[in-house]
């Protein structure tokens, strides 16, 4: 018999040992998806401004440091993984500060102070970090009151791993979109790369509202992308593509 996972104890691990895998996937500068889709939504919904201060939170090996450094905005990266912030820090030291740190229960450091961030985000990081409440609670303790919070993420309707795929209905000619699982919330091992595995940690759509409004963070923006930049064979795979997107992005502001 096969014992039930208990979500609510589960907490997110560090993934120094997929480390060199990942940053050898996605590269220096980050994969195609995050150049073309994620990255210039999370700054879309951020608009960053000189001068102001923001917080990459599971920053990974820091693809996001250069872009935000390039508007005049002073960044600083945590993320759990000393490896990646290795690899950080060898890339894109130029660009900003890192710091190895569980963003669930930030380390006490002089860089991350409360109300010290006028922006702070999630960038293709929050479905890897779990709880999801004690992360947003930390990133509106990080954020001066009006400071924004943005989160770029696998749509959590639509991409819902092992419980979600593509279909193809014969009879009408259409491309459609499965889902075996939705409400449910799962931490969901990954495939095995380097020395081990990393999991990953759907929720339904609602809960990232209720966590976001129950730690002071009023959402006050929502965009969905679609993936449009790969190769569709035929009529019924572009419009699969055009109407089921692949990113959703949360923009919120601190209240008080």
């Amino acid at each position: 018999m096969t014992k039930k996972r208990n979500f609510n104890r589960t907490r997110s691990q560090s993934w120094d040992a997929v480390a060199h895998w990942y940053s050898g996937w996605s590269g220096r500068d980050g994969s195609h998806y995050h150049r073309t889709l994620a990255v210039p939504l999370l700054l879309e919904l951020l608009e960053l401004k000189a001068g102001e201060r923001f917080a990459d939170l599971g920053c990974g090996h820091g693809i996001l440091a250069p872009p935000v450094a390039e508007l005049g905005t002073r960044y600083v990266g945590v993320d759990l993984a000393p490896r990646l912030i290795a690899e950080a820090r060898r890339h894109h030291v130029r660009h900003g500060r890192f710091l190895v740190g569980d963003v669930t229960c930030l380390p006490e450091h002089r860089l991350l102070t409360t109300g010290a961030f006028d922006t702070a985000a999630f960038l293709l990081s929050i479905q890897d970090i779990n709880p999801l409440e004690e992360a947003l609670e930390e990133a509106a303790r990080l954020l001066r009151p009006g400071g924004r919070l943005a989160m770029v993420m696998l749509h959590p309707c639509f991409r819902i791993p092992r419980q979600s795929g593509w279909g193809w209905d014969e009879g009408r000619g259409l491309r459609f979109r499965r889902l075996d699982s939705y409400l449910s919330r799962l931490a969901v091992p990954m495939q095995a790369h380097g020395q081990g595995t990393t999991q990953s940690y759907h929720r339904p759509l609602g809960d990232y509202v209720t966590a976001l409004n129950a730690a002071g963070l009023a959402v006050t923006g929502i965009k969905e992308v679609a993936d449009l930049t790969g190769e569709q064979n035929g009529r019924a795979d572009k419009r699969a593509a055009r109407e089921f997107p692949l990113f959703l992005g949360l923009k919120a502001v601190k209240l008080g």
